[in-house]
């Protein structure tokens, strides 16, 4: 029998709730199925300072996964209250964005608890160049650690052709992505367009070219920031929010702005992507 990988999921956090009146840890079932279906073996990792050294000596590849939680304001800079025109879709077949953005986290605004291990844990992974995986706000976590700004509040900043938090139950697709051509996911997916599921309300914002018109012309330009080179976005909705990215400096570094891990049909691209972290992780 081919060994499995193991596959650390960071796990999310409940400070209260049915489980518990007490901090627990908390993470649906579904991310770990994936995993396992994939040929993987899930790990839940915790909070633990200090720990990441020794947790990346147990694993081959991390998963960041979704959840609620607050980012430091940091992370929005000061432009909450720009507007995206609907149908400005951006260039998803990146090239070079330019110099790497500094981090974003402010001295006087310390990331909660979930938020300081996964940063930790995720640049330790980079280091190491395991095989990384992030989920809805994983795919931000990756976003924001390599520089790049997030709308906050995608129903006031950006004319939504569906609203990306609520459109329907995660259980069912709700809009269609664009997969740029030449990208690893794409590659992966094996296709142009799928139907995703969607349930968030924050984004990355998107990348401008050189001329600073990676949008549409006009308004629809304001809300673009600097990428990094390595960062390419490597699917987009309809109404131009980002919704996958990937780091073309890593072996295998992607991130999904929907919940992949709710669809795990034989055929499925979404359990193509579980196959080919599993896989990468393999290696």
């Amino acid at each position: 029998m081919v060994p499995r990988p193991t596959i650390g999921i960071l796990l999310d956090h409940a400070s209260d709730g049915s489980f518990s009146k007490r901090p627990h840890y908390a993470l649906r079932n579904a991310y770990f199925d994936a995993i396992w279906r994939a040929g993987g073996l899930p790990l839940g990792v915790g909070y633990l300072a200090g720990a990441e050294e020794s947790t990346l000596e147990k694993i081959q590849g991390l998963l960041i996964p979704g959840g609620f939680y607050p980012f430091p304001e940091a992370y929005y800079g000061d432009v909450q209250g720009e507007t995206i025109s609907g149908g400005a879709v951006p260039d998803i077949g990146l090239a070079d964005q330019g110099p790497v953005v500094a981090g974003v986290v402010g001295p006087g605004d310390p990331p909660p608890g979930r938020h300081a291990a996964e940063l930790a844990l995720l640049a330790a992974a980079l280091e190491q160049r395991l095989p990384v995986l992030g989920i809805c706000a994983g795919m931000q976590v990756i976003a924001t650690q390599a520089g790049v700004r997030l709308f906050k509040n995608l129903r006031n900043q950006v004319d939504c052709a569906v609203d990306h938090l609520d459109e329907k139950p995660a259980e069912e697709p709700a809009h269609a992505v664009r997969v740029a051509p030449g990208t690893r996911l794409h590659d992966i997916l094996g296709c142009d367009e799928m139907w995703v599921n969607t349930a968030h309300n924050e984004a990355p914002r998107p990348p401008l070219d050189d001329d600073g018109k990676r949008f549409a012309a006009g308004d629809a330009a304001a809300g673009a920031v600097p990428w990094p080179a390595a960062l390419v976005a490597s699917a987009v909705a309809s109404d131009g929010v980002i919704e996958a990215i990937e780091r073309r400096d890593q072996p295998f570094c992607i991130g999904v702005q929907w919940h992949p891990e709710f669809f795990l049909d034989e055929g499925d691209p979404n359990l193509s992507l579980f196959n080919a972290f599993v896989a990468a992780a393999a290696d």
